[in-house]
């Protein structure tokens, strides 16, 4: 299902301030030779996780879910240099090439890169977060949530991506597994009187959370 007009989309892009020439030397690589290029957030969603952390100046950021870094690159764009972001991908090829482009940006001081099941990972670090940005395995949703929201700052925020999932929430019977986990995942936080959130329909859905 078509959420997002292209002609409005492409018609935002044009009137949206760009990323820098490293993040849109990623974009171009991996909507060329990835076969997940879909996955990838795009210059619009960039520039929002940038100027989110451009308005927040956040310490301590976690994102699960690096895919090939182009996300971790434009959160890091808009923090101070004093912050610190830790980000976890699952799967080694993506996340060499992640490396590749934080090292290509000099970034790779700023951005922690962990290796590995982010269920795994998460418990072991010791930090509480200014700032959560998940856009991992669907089904993890509740899981990834409520293992990092404890640890989210009073007043912190969490972003979440593919909130919408390509519009399969908006059916009468939802019937995919990854559709039925963001459904299940979007009422869990609505449910939730620890946050407030709101949703936008930006690309595939983006929730913002504030833990109050």
């Amino acid at each position: 299902m078509e959420l997002i007009n292209p002609l409005a989309e492409s018609y935002c892009s044009i009137h949206s301030s760009s990323l820098d020439s490293v993040i849109n030397e990623l974009e171009r690589l991996i909507n060329e030779s990835h076969p997940h290029a879909h996955m990838l957030s795009g210059p619009l969603q960039g520039k929002f996780l940038e100027m989110i952390c451009r308005m927040i100046n956040p310490k301590k950021v976690l994102e699960i879910g690096t895919f090939t870094g182009y996300s971790a690159l434009s959160m890091a764009k808009g923090m101070s240099e004093d912050g610190i972001l830790h980000t976890i991908e699952l799967r080694e090829e993506d996340a060499q090439t992640a490396l590749k482009y934080f090292k290509k940006g000099n970034k790779e001081q700023q951005i922690k890169l962990h290796v590995g099941n982010a269920l795994e990972i998460i418990p072991n670090l010791d930090e509480n977060w200014d700032l959560i940005f998940i856009d991992a395995d669907k089904v993890s949703y509740i899981d990834y949530y409520e293992l990092t929201l404890p640890k989210l700052n009073r007043g912190g925020w969490m972003i979440v991506d593919n909130v919408l999932f390509h519009g399969q929430v908006l059916e009468d019977n939802i019937t995919g597994k990854n559709a039925k986990a963001i459904d299940a995942f979007n009422k869990h936080v609505s449910a939730d009187l620890r946050v407030e959130q709101l949703m936008l329909t930006m690309r595939d859905g983006l929730t913002l959370v504030r833990k109050i």
